[in-house]
C-alpha cells in the first residue's frame, strides 16, 4: 500500500530570527496528513557551538540556552496543529544533523561539559518516534518504504558529504537505491531504474529557513527554500511535490516578505 512522506529540510532555528515559518509548516502538515513526517536534521542552528567563526567578532553574544530555546519554540509551533488533530498522527522521524551534533562534539572536545549540555536538551524524544543518531562520526541512516534517509550521505575514501550541483544524481548512482538527504540547502532530484526495473531516486531536499547566515555570503542566493511531499511512496518510488516556503507564507502567513524559491 502506497503512503505519503513529508520531509522537512534544514530549518535552522536561531534566536536572532523568528519562527513564524514553523506555524505555516505545522498547518501544512495538518492539511496533508502524511503517513510519515521526517525532519532531515539541522532543526537547531546551535550557533553558540560553532567552530567556524569562534574567536571572531561575529561570534560575540551567542548563548547556548538561547539556541536551545529557539529550537524548542520552532518544534512546539510546528507540532501544535498536529496535536489538535483527532485522526491518527504520522510516524515522526528526526535525523540528527551536523548542527545538532555540535552538542555531542563539544562534549567530546571538552569533557568537563558532560552533564552540563546534552542532545536531550532539544527534547526530541517528546515529539519524534524515531531519532537517527550519528554513527562513527557521520549521520545515521534509516530506511522507510524503500528509501534511505540521512542528514547527508558520505562518499569516497575521505568520507566527505556527497554534494554538488547535481547531488541527486550522485545519490542515485552511488547509493544504487533511492536515497534522500538535506545538508546542502539545495534542491535536486534524479530519477533512474535498476536492472530489475525498480525505481532509484536521489533527492536533496533544500532548506526551510527564511533568513541568510552571515557565513554563507552570496551562496545563500542559491539556496532552495521549501519542503518536500512524496506521494504514492512504495518500494523506493514516489511522486514528488516541491512546496516553496514563499507559497506557504501566502497560504498560511501574512503574504509578506521575501520571495524564496
Amino acid at each position: 500500500m502506497s503512503r505519503t512522506h513529508l520531509i522537512v529540510p534544514d530549518s535552522h532555528a536561531h534566536p536572532d530570527h523568528n519562527n513564524d515559518r514553523a506555524d505555516w509548516l505545522g498547518q501544512l502538515i495538518a492539511d496533508v496528513k502524511p503517513d510519515v513526517l521526517i525532519h532531515i536534521g539541522d532543526s537547531a542552528d546551535m550557533a553558540s557551538l560553532s567552530t567556524y567563526d569562534k574567536g571572531k567578532r561575529s561570534f560575540q553574544g551567542r548563548n547556548y540556552k538561547q539556541d536551545v530555546n529557539s529550537h524548542l519554540d520552532f518544534q512546539e509551533r510546528m507540532f501544535a496543529p498536529l496535536k489538535r488533530l483527532k485522526k491518527k498522527l504520522p510516524r515522526t522521524v528526526f535525523c540528527i544533523g551536523n548542527h545538532e551534533h555540535r552538542i555531542s562534539r563539544a562534549v567530546d572536545l571538552s569533557p568537563e561539559l558532560d552533564g552540563a549540555i546534552s542532545l536531550k536538551d532539544l527534547d526530541l524524544e517528546s515529539y519524534y518516534d524515531d531519532i537517527v543518531h550519528y554513527s562513527g562520526g557521520t549521520p545515521g541512516v534509516i530506511q522507510i518504504d524503500g528509501i534511505s534517509y540521512a542528514h547527508y550521505f558520505v562518499g569516497g575514501i575521505a568520507g566527505r558529504p556527497l554534494g554538488g550541483i547535481h547531488a541527486g544524481y550522485s545519490l542515485a548512482t552511488k547509493k544504487f537505491s533511492s536515497a534522500t538527504c538535506g545538508h546542502s540547502h539545495l534542491f535536486d532530484t534524479s530519477w533512474h531504474v535498476d536492472l530489475q526495473g525498480n525505481p532509484v531516486i536521489g533527492t536533496v531536499v533544500g532548506c526551510y529557513q527564511d533568513y541568510d547566515n552571515d557565513w554563507a555570503g552570496e551562496v545563500a542566493q542559491l539556496w532552495n527554500r521549501g519542503v518536500v511531499i512524496k506521494r504514492h511512496v512504495e518500494n523506493g518510488g514516489y511522486d514528488l511535490e516541491w512546496v516553496r516556503l514563499s507559497s506557504l507564507r501566502k497560504m498560511y502567513g501574512n503574504n509578506g516578505g521575501r520571495n524564496e524559491s
